[in-house]
């Protein structure tokens, strides 16, 4: 459970801040910031997955609450309009609450006091909101809800035909628009169809990354409703007019260690549905992405007991593959899959080892090892985007102008930020993984393995020759051509668990990154040092692309780094010390969750995506290691 007080409810720098997330398992949401007000377009009491897990659709936006008693009123609800700030409801907020299954605010002032509610329903495009009234009086509460058919990632404005059809009942109001219903059941409520557009919501947080900030919103009705103390009014969102409203418990206070934390904070990642079996790689932006969802996975899926979803989502990937690449991310409804990663199917070979290493399965090793014997041809052939075997040093390369392929991937317009064409030392590190993962593989099902032992000496001997660099004492981040740059992209080839970089020269390499890279949020992508360097992740969004790899700090990177700890020095205790401030992030940004980015330079603010699947996984995936 994590809470904001009295206090920090109505500091608006604070609550304003920390936004909160719930999520029906199929890829829709509910989500907001603690004070009420919708901070991001992507804000909303429902966001339904209309296809899941994909084609997210902002549906109930908001609502206008207020309660009256005689002739006193006070809003409990909080709206951002040029200038102003309608209802004023954080200002009777005295406390916020949320966990992985409800949020709650309550709300005091003119001697009323009431408690909203809202839980997400599992499996269902559906969202429960409970406002009770806490005070010892009779009271009015009325809503106005505020709708929108609205794809996430766009605005809203006025438009003459929304929506295309509407439909009322006595406890029921349908608000349909091409082809998509939402229906609100609102029981016992004194309805009033009294239709009209809300105009110039603006949402801070998209104007802060210099987009489009305003929508306009549409209210189909206004509901009334009379309540006596300790009485309910219980209202139900969703696709379905035949959703019946969810229970709304009390909370079990049982307080989680910082593992168990990250456990709970897992749980919004893992998507199944009849399409497939996935990780979201964050909230509130983004689907499943190959890559992510690969580094993802140990963390997400098995430190928290979910053997059988790794499979799931591993022979689902595994049906996917397009000359022996799999997809860097599914696309929305209409659209083919982007294959424009060299890295995340080498990860994908890793979550197979890290799957079977938890647990032995026969049967899904051998099916997975024809999906890796068909990578590992195509790789050794050649495939999309100059990927291929250089046979001169066993070293995979890669590159195409214009586009960017390992995970340090970010484009402003035309300008690929750090294209790392060549031979990048993480990626070898994972082919070289690989290599030795088949050869594992084959050995355990009684196959013949020369092929890709010799292939992965061949590749260790020209990285021990080629990556290291005695004058700067560290990995370079690539070769073929040649950057010396102080990146943290090395220190995956230490941790990975047939990582080629060891010994000595890796002892040397680390003791550096701890220098210039470690910060208690995350490793920094350049030294401070180094031509380039950022040190502040702000300003429009095409300021922080420049940013995104060129000094800020990534929480993910903080598990690599705790492995490569443990590997090359064996000191569990420095290992330990680098994480010890890993579960301070679950209160700092999103509620229950950790942020994509933070800065590099201190003081450290967390930036971008406020749920990433990465950054939860690995910080939790190193821990279960470092306490074992």
């Amino acid at each position: 459970m994590y809470n904001l007080n009295d206090q920090e409810c109505r500091s608006l720098d604070i609550s304003a801040r920390r936004e909160w997330l719930l999520t029906n398992g199929i890829g829709g949401f509910a989500m907001g910031s603690a004070s009420g007000l919708n901070t991001r377009r992507y804000h909303g009491l429902l966001v339904a997955a209309i296809n899941p897990p994909t084609d997210r659709m902002v549906l109930l936006a908001s609502m206008d609450a207020f309660m009256s008693c005689g002739p006193d009123s006070i809003g409990i609800s909080s709206n951002q309009y040029p200038g102003t700030i309608f209802p004023e409801g954080f200002l009777y907020l005295r406390s916020f609450s949320t966990n992985e299954e409800k949020a709650t605010w309550i709300y005091e002032g003119k001697g009323m006091s009431v408690q909203r509610t809202l839980r997400m329903h599992p499996g269902q495009n559906a969202v429960t909101i409970v406002y009770k009234n806490l005070g010892k009086g009779q009271c009015v509460l009325t809503l106005r809800p505020l709708v929108s058919h609205k794809p996430y990632h766009e605005n809203f404005r006025e438009s003459p035909g929304y929506p295309d059809q509407m439909k009322f009942a006595p406890d029921l109001t349908e608000v349909r628009n091409g082809g998509i219903s939402l229906i609100i059941s609102h029981r016992g409520a004194r309805m009033q169809p009294v239709q009209g557009w809300y105009y110039r919501f603006e949402h801070s947080r998209e104007a802060d990354r210099g987009l489009d900030s305003r929508d306009d919103l549409y209210c189909p009705c206004e509901l009334t409703y009379e309540l006596g103390p300790g009485e309910s009014a219980v209202l139900v969102a969703s696709l379905d007019e035949t959703m019946p409203p969810i229970e709304v418990g009390h909370d079990e206070n049982n307080p989680l260690d910082g593992v168990g934390r990250l456990k709970t904070a897992a749980r919004h990642f893992i998507v199944q549905t009849p399409r497939r079996t996935s990780i979201i790689a964050g909230y509130p932006w983004f689907t499943d992405w190959g890559r992510d969802t690969m580094i993802s996975l140990p963390g997400i899926c098995l430190c928290t007991e979910n053997i059988e979803v790794a499979k799931r989502i591993l022979s689902d990937y595994g049906t996917q593959t397009f000359q022996g690449l799999i997809p860097n991310r599914f696309c929305e409804e209409g659209e083919t899959p982007d294959y424009n990663t060299v890295d995340a199917t080498l990860w994908y070979a890793n979550a197979i080892y890290r799957t079977l290493e938890a647990q032995w399965d026969a049967t899904f090793a051998e099916a997975m090892l024809k999906v890796l014997q068909d990578i590992y041809t195509w790789h050794k052939a050649g495939t999309l985007y100059g990927i291929k075997v250089d046979p001169n040093d066993g070293l995979l390369t890669q590159g195409e102008r214009g586009v960017q392929l390992t995970w340090m991937d970010a484009k402003v317009g035309d300008w690929v930020v750090t294209p790392r064409h060549g031979k990048p030392v993480e990626v070898n590190g994972l082919w070289i993984n690989m290599l030795r993962i088949l050869e594992w593989l084959c050995g355990k099902l009684g196959q013949d393995a020369d092929e890709y032992k010799a292939a992965a000496e061949q590749a260790e001997t020209s990285f021990e020759a080629k990556f290291f660099h005695e004058g700067r004492g560290h990995y370079v981040d690539t070769v073929d051509p040649l950057d010396v740059s102080l990146r943290p992209n090395q220190v995956i080839a230490m941790a990975l668990p047939f990582g080629p970089a060891k010994g000595a020269r890796a002892k040397k390499a680390l003791k550096i990154v701890k220098q210039e890279l470690l910060t208690p949020r995350g490793l920094r992508t350049l030294g401070p040092q180094e031509a380039g360097y950022r040190g502040r992740y702000e300003g429009p969004l095409p300021q922080m692309d420049a940013a995104y790899h060129q000094g800020t700090a990534w929480p993910w990177l903080l598990g690599q780094y705790a492995t490569a700890v443990l590997r090359v020095n064996g000191d569990k205790k420095e290992a330990k010390a680098a994480l010890d401030q890993a579960t301070d992030m679950l209160k700092e940004c999103g509620l229950g969750g950790i942020a994509e980015v933070y800065d590099g330079n201190q003081p450290q603010h967390p930036n971008g995506c406020p749920w990433q699947a990465w950054s939860v996984g690995e910080l939790l995936r190193a821990l279960v290691e470092v306490s074992a």
